[in-house]
């Protein structure tokens, strides 16, 4: 079997880059060790950028999103007991939707089916080989066979557990990390949001965020131990506990029900560099983490695709490897910024440890300030609302 671009890896962002690949006319495999309806299952965020949607709409999937996506102009902002409103809207010029990573995923499913493209779910032992020779290629078991593709380029999009960077000698990468002290706790549960846009909360007890999936799916997140299990969470205590670090408003418009899916993330920062080894190319959760506090993971793993998608067409079209080699720089450069800022809310909106004073006032202090500085609000805004690709 032969193709272009082997993809490995059938989430968001292979798929993405292998509806952008057939639109420039290069062939391309998606192979995944799982199945269609685990991908599906997972749960993940849904605040896309304008940049995402834009790329959605070139390769023709975003109909249903502009049909039941939630358009948002800006955040809310909760501290010392009360809320704020900041409007990117006015600050930008621009905005955000808030549509569901699955339903980006099943999209870009079905779009891939309607064209014909192949992927092959259940590959097992999946091996990218010969990534630093001029004959690449993709092995894999399945139904107890062994399976090759010949290829010209391997597209790692197969996450921070996948095997694409793990294959890449150690001493041919170097990785950055920094690992939080805490994880967030969520909640899925149909009940109407509990405001017009994401409340996000500095309380004493810890984060909270509430977003929502749609205007009768809501989720909810607490900052939490890493030692907490989720068992130990009946939705009851967990409520009440969101109840407790809200504000008034918040508080008394909350909606409770029972819950659909309750999980305990932990957070991380983590880069890899470069995001090219030979004839292998790392896009999105392969190549870094963000915390999820700046909404910034399915943007950054989009951002990624469109350059590699843009440095292959011109390899194809126009015989030149110079956008591929110029790939991980320019990637790398969106990344890091990207990385600063979910840090920066990470950092700002977190209990950071237990009886830090210093940092606490630190806090508050930078939060009153981002209150009364337009500067300092657009700059949230700006990045919030996705810097250009």
């Amino acid at each position: 079997m032969r193709t272009q671009v082997v993809i490995i890896g059938s989430g968001p962002a292979g798929l993405l880059l292998g509806q952008l690949l057939h639109q420039h006319g290069i062939d391309n495999i998606i192979v995944e060790r799982q199945d269609r309806d685990y991908i599906l299952g997972r749960i993940r965020a849904g605040v896309l950028e304008g940049g995402t949607v834009q790329l959605l709409e070139q390769v023709g999937v975003a109909q249903r999103l502009h049909r039941e996506a939630l358009i948002h102009s800006g955040i809310y902002l909760t501290f010392a007991g009360q809320r704020h409103a900041i409007d990117f809207k006015a600050v930008t010029g621009r905005t955000v939707a808030v549509y569901g990573q699955t339903e980006v995923t099943q999209d870009l499913m079905d779009a891939r089916a309607a064209a014909g493209l192949q992927t092959i779910y259940h590959a097992k032992d999946v091996r990218p080989n010969g990534i630093n020779g001029a004959h690449p290629n993709v092995s894999f078991v399945q139904d107890g066979r062994e399976v090759t593709i010949d290829c010209d380029f391997i597209a790692g999009c197969d996450g921070f557990h996948g095997v694409s960077r793990q294959c890449i000698p150690e001493n041919a990468i170097r990785t950055f990390e920094r690992v939080y002290p805490f994880g967030w706790l969520g909640l899925l549960s149909d009940t109407p949001p509990v405001a017009d846009e994401l409340i996000y909360t500095r309380h004493e007890r810890g984060f909270a965020l509430c977003s929502m999936r749609s205007m009768t799916r809501s989720r909810y997140y607490l900052q939490c131990s890493l030692d907490e299990r989720v068992e130990d969470w009946s939705d009851a205590r967990f409520w009440d506990e969101l109840k407790c670090r809200l504000d008034p408003e918040a508080r008394d418009s909350l909606v409770t029900g029972p819950s659909l899916e309750k999980s305990i993330a932990p957070l991380r920062s983590f880069v890899a560099e470069p995001m090219r080894f030979g004839k292998l190319f790392l896009a999105g959760d392969a190549a870094h983490i963000v915390p999820p506090t700046g909404a910034k993971g399915l943007n950054l793993a989009a951002s990624d695709v469109h350059y590699l998608s843009q440095a292959l067409r011109e390899y194809y079209a126009e015989k030149s490897s110079a956008s591929l080699d110029g790939y991980s720089q320019k990637a790398l450069a969106r990344v890091w910024k990207a990385e600063r800022f979910s840090w920066w809310m990470t950092s700002l909106l977190h209990r950071m440890s237990e009886n830090d004073g210093f940092t606490e006032r630190l806090q508050l202090a930078e939060l009153d300030y981002l209150m009364s500085s337009q500067a300092a609000t657009c700059a949230l805004g700006e990045n919030y609302v996705g810097l250009p690709f």
